[in-house]
This record gives C-alpha cells, sequence and structure tokens, in this order.
C-alpha cells in the first residue's frame, strides 16, 4: 500500500489528470476513485473499502489492477524514435525466420546505421551477432565477427564507465562529511580509471560520461584549473558537449543530461566568480532543483547545488527569499533517506533557509528530526556541525536548558575529536556562549572579535554548514540580545 500511494503522490499533476481520465473512460470507476483516494483524500484502507464496499480480497485486487494501469501508462510515455529502434532489435529473431537471407540483411545492415547514430553499443551487439551468423559462409563472416568483437568489449566499456560515475558521485558525498584523506586518495583512482577507460575508444558518449566526472572532480577536488594543465579546458569541454547534445538531439540520456551540463556550467562560472554568466545558469537548474535532487545522483552530486544556493543568496543579501522559494520549489518533493550526504545536506539546507526568516522553532526541529532519524557515528565532524547549528537555534529561542546539555555534548566531542581538527567550530560554539550569557558588557565587541578569527579558519570538510551563517552587523545584533 505505501509503494503504490508514494508511486501515485510522485505523479506530475498532468500524469495524475491524464491517468485518472483514461480510468473514467474505460469505465474503470473504482480504480479511479482509488487513485483519487490515494492522491488527495488521505484515506484509510478501512474507509476506502467502506465506501466501495468491497472486501479485502477484493480490495487488494484493485490496488494491483491500478498498480498496473500506472505501469502501463508511464512506460507508453517513454516512447521515442530510440524506443522504436529498440522494439526493431527486439524483434530481429521474428525478421530471420519469416523474410530471406537478402531481405533480413539489408534490414539488418539499416538497423546498424541507425544504432551507430545513437551510440546504442548493447543493441549493435546484437545486430552484429546476427549478421555474424547470416554470412557464416561467406568471406564476411570473419569481418563481423570482429565487429561484434569490438562492440562487446565497447559496451563493456560504456556499463564500467557508468558504473564509475555512480561510484564516484557516492564516494564524493562521503568524502563532503569526512575530508577523509583517504576519501579523497579513493575519488582521485576512480578519476583516473574513468579517463583510462574512455581512452579505450574514440566515442561521444564515452566523453560525456568523463567529463560528468572530470569537471566536478577538477572544481571540487583539485580546486579548479592549473595554469600549467595538460588537460582540455573545462569551457571547451562544455561548448563540446553542447554540441553532441545538438547533433545527436533525439538520444534521451543526452536529453536528460542537459540538465547536468547546465548545472556544471553553473558550478564552473560560480567557482571561478563570473557571477553574470552563473546567474543564466542559476536560473535554470533552480526551477528544476527537485528534479535535480531526486532524479541524478548516478550522473552528478546534486546536493552541492543546494550549497551554491546558500552561498549565492547570502552574497546577494537575499537570505530571506529561500524559505518561501522553498515552499514552491520542493513542493511534493521526498528527499531519499538512505542516500545519507543527500538527506543531510537537503535537512540542514531546509533548516538555514528556516534561520534567515526567524523560523528557529522549525528549524530546530528539522535538525532534531534528523538526528532521531539517522545515526552519524560514522561522521562525528559532520555531528558537530549539525549540532552546532542546532545549538544556534536554542540560543536564538533564548533556551537556556538545552543550549546548555547541547554546548555540554559538542564539547565532549570536541575533546575526543581533538581541538585542532575543529577549530572553527570551537570559535563557533565561543560566539554562542557569549551571545546566551547573561552578562552584557561589551557582547557585540567580543562577537566580532571571534567572527574575525573564525572567518580565517577554512573549513576542513565540504560539508560545514556553520560557513553559510552569515556573520554580519544582523548576526551580532541578534547575538548580543539573546538574552
Amino acid at each position: 500500500m505505501a509503494k503504490l500511494k508514494h508511486i501515485i503522490k510522485q505523479l506530475s499533476s498532468g500524469d495524475y489528470q491524464s491517468i485518472h481520465e483514461l480510468l473514467i473512460e474505460s469505465n474503470a470507476d473504482k480504480s479511479a476513485y482509488l487513485l483519487e483516494a490515494m492522491r488527495l483524500r488521505q484515506l484509510s484502507d478501512a474507509k476506502i473499502m467502506s465506501e466501495l464496499d468491497v472486501n479485502t480480497n477484493a480490495y487488494y485486487t484493485l490496488r494491483s489492477r491500478l498498480n498496473q494501469k500506472i505501469e502501463e501508462y508511464l512506460l507508453q510515455q517513454m516512447e521515442s524514435p530510440r524506443t522504436d529502434l529498440l522494439k526493431k532489435v527486439s524483434n530481429i529473431n521474428e525478421i530471420i525466420f519469416t523474410k530471406k537471407k537478402a531481405i533480413s540483411i539489408a534490414t539488418l545492415k539499416k538497423l546498424e546505421k541507425e544504432l551507430l547514430a545513437y551510440d546504442l553499443s548493447n543493441e549493435l551487439t546484437i545486430v552484429y551477432k546476427t549478421l555474424k551468423k547470416l554470412h557464416i559462409n561467406s568471406e564476411d563472416y570473419f569481418e563481423y565477427s570482429q565487429l561484434y568483437n569490438k562492440h562487446v568489449a565497447y559496451m563493456l566499456a560504456v556499463d564500467k564507465a557508468e558504473d564509475l560515475l555512480a561510484q564516484y558521485f557516492k564516494k564524493f558525498g562521503e568524502f563532503t562529511l569526512t575530508g577523509d584523506e583517504i576519501d579523497k586518495m579513493e575519488l582521485n583512482l576512480l578519476s583516473n580509471e574513468m579517463d583510462n577507460v574512455c581512452k579505450l575508444y574514440k566515442s561521444h558518449r564515452l566523453y560525456v560520461y568523463q567529463n560528468c566526472l572530470s569537471i566536478f572532480h577538477r572544481l571540487f577536488i583539485e580546486d579548479g584549473e592549473k595554469t600549467d594543465d595538460t588537460k582540455e579546458p573545462i569551457e571547451d569541454i562544455l561548448d563540446n558537449v553542447e554540441k553532441i547534445f545538438e547533433e545527436y538531439y533525439l538520444d534521451s540520456i543526452y536529453f536528460h543530461l542537459k540538465l547536468v551540463f547546465e548545472y556544471l556550467r553553473l558550478e564552473y562560472y560560480t567557482h571561478y566568480k563570473v557571477f553574470r554568466k552563473a546567474e543564466k545558469y542559476f536560473d535554470q537548474v533552480n526551477e528544476k532543483a527537485g528534479t535535480l535532487l531526486t532524479n541524478y545522483g548516478l550522473y552528478a552530486y546534486s546536493p552541492q547545488f543546494l550549497n551554491t544556493k546558500l552561498s549565492r543568496h547570502i552574497r546577494l543579501k537575499c537570505e530571506a527569499d529561500l524559505y518561501a522559494e522553498n515552499q514552491r520549489l520542493f513542493e511534493g518533493f521526498e528527499c531519499d533517506k538512505e542516500d545519507l550526504p543527500k538527506y543531510i545536506n537537503y535537512v540542514m539546507y531546509r533548516a538555514i533557509s528556516c534561520y534567515y526568516v526567524g523560523k528557529f522553532d522549525e528549524a530546530a526541529r528539522e535538525i532534531n528530526n534528523l538526528l532521531n532519524e539517522i545515526s552519524l557515528k560514522k561522521y562525528p565532524y559532520a555531528m558537530l556541525e549539525i549540532k552546532s547549528i542546532l545549538a544556534l537555534m536554542y540560543a536564538c529561542k533564548k533556551d537556556d536548558d538545552l543550549f546548555s546539555q547541547l554546548v555540554n555534548s559538542i564539547q565532549r566531542q570536541i575533546r575526543i575529536l581533538g581541538k585542532d581538527m575543529s577549530e572553527d567550530i570551537v570559535i563557533f560554539i565561543k560566539i554562542l556562549k557569549i551571545a546566551i550569557s547573561p552578562a552584557k558588557k561589551d557582547k557585540a565587541m567580543k562577537i566580532r572579535s571571534l567572527i574575525g578569527k573564525m572567518e580565517a579558519i577554512k573549513p576542513a570538510r565540504l560539508f560545514s554548514p556553520t560557513q553559510f551563517i552569515e556573520m554580519d552587523d544582523r548576526f551580532v545584533e541578534l547575538m548580543a540580545n539573546s538574552m
């Protein structure tokens, strides 16, 4: 039940309306009612069964049929020229057994050209395997054997590249939370392995996959391009990928990867502080933020966009706009709690957005829910950061008891981990303790002095929500008046 309800809630408004109309037109009134009840009315199973006047067995059958109807509809929405090609490949055996040899070969040769245009390596192996068998008594048998072997190897290279992409961004998420040098070394190894795999073949698909990883790695691990860098300039790569997307405009994977490369352009221009150009891509990516976070984790580290967005709003002094914007952009969005780095980043982004509009209770509730739902034992420094933001909310709420308990916990953890590894957190907590102290003398001056010291420290890890607390005059005033 929960799975079906989740699928129904995730449907776009257009898909929901279309499925509902199809059910009504096909006289499946009970299925239409069930769809509506799960989407809009939040009714219990017992209530739905009562209103439909069905027993438990009939209800589960109805659910199963509705699930099947939704799957059939979503499958139909995937129809495209590329899908038509895949259907043709699936019918190859029918051609072999029903057509004359000359017609079969001519059909397969035409299919080969179309598949090469789309760079569909898996399907090409089927075509070459069949052509090889059809030419078993001719001199062309060797040629098709070689082509078959080549495309089997190429297919494995593409599969390997896709696996490396997914592994890289999974590891990058862990690295943001740990800052561990071993994790960083693994990222470098994965990047090198991707380069080696993509050197094996001259392929636009491998080029695109390679640079999904390479651009991100150069910006966030290697800290940008070096003057003596022998690699292709990032801006040239972005232009070349755009040309590939234009040439293969019917390719469904490339159609969706356009969003990834718009996002990479945003990060590239932001990294080099070319903010005028970055704004163009920010608007494009921001409108699809929910989609980027939900569906693109295998091709990019999408939570980084939230950090980039926070930095942008702080720079433009429009932090207060975040809260209302989130209500619109993330309506119906459900973050995958199994993807810990993404879930942690998302919750902290929402909490900081609450902070900038003075909703300290809501921010504290978001963070407490996070700490109760997941275990952060593997990520002690991330836990310090999260608890520090929670302590800020308690200070802003003037909740002295909860603040004192939490700060004692933070300080115990700092003593275990070592002050040298968390200097910025030590100073941040000092600021909060001054803020909540009953002593009023020179509060603002003491806080400003500590802010100067904290700003001089570069965070040791990429996950550092405390750096998104703008310590300007408004912050000083808020802290100085916390008691």
